[in-house]
């Protein structure tokens, strides 16, 4: 058997998340720079591997206080841990495009063990531009990853109450990943 070997396109590649805010709403930030790879053999893909980078230094919000915010100590502390880090460790395939992909997630240089349900999109020979000029056409595949992680767990626990007893931000965090993969030109690995 032989595996396809695929990089993430970090232009259209992004992960989104959601906490609650105040307790009624909810505020949602983009992390666009994702980097990654995955190696798959499509007869065998529970023995897939998967890896992401993420960098945290870029989030946005759309207000740009809270961005600040989000990027100091008080959350994902930035200056001292600028990137985040996923390494897959397990694959379970619940039907022909459902995914667990279990894993080892790293926020803030703390590590803890994930589960996303990755909902596999389908794939397409594309065009591929390199230096001005179409050199494709390139495969591409798509995925989105979810999962719902406690920012606690992570050391990411600023907070502060409102009235009644509420919290400004909600521990839980759903995390949400799109992932458009392109494979790479020698895909073939022994």
């Amino acid at each position: 058997m032989s595996s396809t070997r695929w990089f993430f396109e970090p232009g259209h590649t992004g992960a989104e998340f959601r906490a609650r805010h105040m307790m009624v709403t909810y505020v949602r930030g983009q992390l666009k720079n994702v980097r990654g790879s995955l190696e798959v053999d499509p007869d065998d893909p529970e023995n897939a591997r998967v890896e992401a980078v993420i960098d945290a230094t870029g989030v946005y919000t759309g207000q740009e206080q809270r961005d600040a915010h989000l990027r100091s100590a008080d959350f994902f502390d930035c200056e001292n841990h600028p990137e985040w880090t996923f390494t897959g460790t397990g694959v379970h395939q619940a039907s022909a495009t459902e995914f667990e992909v279990s894993g080892e997630l790293t926020i803030r240089g703390v590590t803890r063990p994930v589960t996303f349900d990755v909902t596999y999109l389908g794939q397409w020979d594309t065009p591929w531009w390199e230096d001005g000029r179409d050199a494709g056409p390139r495969r591409r595949a798509g995925f989105t990853a979810t999962t719902r992680i406690n920012r606690q767990d992570f050391g990411v626990s600023w907070n502060d109450v409102v009235d009644r007893g509420g919290v400004v931000v909600s521990d839980m965090v759903d995390v949400t990943v799109d992932v458009e993969a392109v494979m790479e030109s020698a895909s073939v690995v022994a």
